[in-house]
């Protein structure tokens, strides 16, 4: 096997790094489509998870002017150790956010938009109010938009599901993001098992939505950890599931443990597929809303099968 496979180790004065294998490796683009969608943001004062976050996939997402909107300020109240978004104190809620993203779709003409958030544990619904009203607004202006919802966990926010049915998405995605054991260092802030019955019971309450989560890998966790989320997701009949590969924001926050080959990826994908989900986005690259649009489209084609 080549010697790309087996990733070596860089050693410095603070840590022992691992280097970035060749399939990670991205370029940035400069395209006249992609400084216009930027253009579009930056004059909407609008944040996204694609800058926040860091996203590999920003140059080909913006390309195609596809781009996963954060409501709800640029601060988390939690402080994660995968996530390179800044913690501390948010600020008060932006009432006209709601129709800024609208018009922000409307520009962009997105057929398909997804909406995240920061964690907001300070608010008594933790954020599920403005949620409704931004869905609410981009329905408003542009009906034909099918709107995806990443949200946040609402732990102990116990009215928060019930106020997001009332204007429901057409997929509702939360990503438990690792296995259990590693939560106490990588999610301290979340409860496993109230993520797990996030998305239980918007699917119990709304069978028609689709549901969707996610998984860093890389970042210690055990196969056969790996494959116990999966079976813990299909209890919870959640339709979609992706993984992809851990990438260390900063120092500061956790390290890669090992950087998983496309091979082992591709072999997880097989293995999920088998257990009965709808849909699965396996590979180094895969994020939560990377395809967002054409994945939705192949969700609905393929629960029309399911049911004939």
């Amino acid at each position: 096997m080549s010697s790309t496979r087996h990733p070596e180790k860089l050693k410095n004065k603070d840590s022992t790094q691992i280097k970035k294998p060749e399939w990670l490796r991205v370029r940035v683009s400069g395209s006249d489509k992609f400084l216009e969608t930027k253009k579009i943001l930056k004059e909407s004062k609008i944040v996204t998870v694609c800058e926040e976050a860091n996203c590999p996939n920003i140059s080909e997402c913006w390309q195609k002017k596809h781009a996963t909107f954060m409501i709800m300020g640029d601060t988390c109240t939690r402080a994660c150790a995968f996530c390179n978004v800044k913690t501390g104190l948010p600020e008060k809620l932006d009432v006209f956010e709601p129709y800024k993203i609208s018009q922000a779709v409307k520009k962009m003409n997105l057929s398909h938009v997804v909406i995240t958030s920061v964690d907001r544990d300070d608010l008594v619904d933790g954020g599920a109010d403005h949620f409704v009203k931004t869905i609410s607004a981009i329905r408003k202006i542009s009906p034909q938009t099918t709107v995806e919802i990443l949200t946040p966990d609402f732990l102990r926010k116990d009215n928060a599901i019930d106020i997001l049915l009332t204007e429901s998405p057409d997929v509702f995605n939360h990503n438990l993001e690792t296995v259990p054991r590693l939560y106490l260092s990588i999610r301290p802030g979340a409860r496993y098992f109230n993520s797990l019955r996030l998305l239980n019971d918007i699917k119990e309450k709304n069978p028609d939505i689709f549901t969707k989560s996610g998984l860093m890998l890389g970042l210690g966790e055990q196969k056969k950890e790996v494959m116990q989320v999966m079976d813990d997701l299909r209890a919870a009949k959640v339709d979609f599931l992706t993984l992809g590969q851990y990438l260390q924001p900063t120092k500061k926050h956790a390290p890669v443990d090992r950087y998983v080959t496309p091979e082992e990826f591709e072999s997880y994908k097989i293995i999920a597929e088998s257990k009965g989900f709808l849909m699965v986005s396996s590979s180094p690259l895969t994020r939560s809303s990377h395809h967002a649009e054409e994945d939705f489209k192949l969700l609905k084609q393929k629960r029309i099968k399911k049911i004939s």
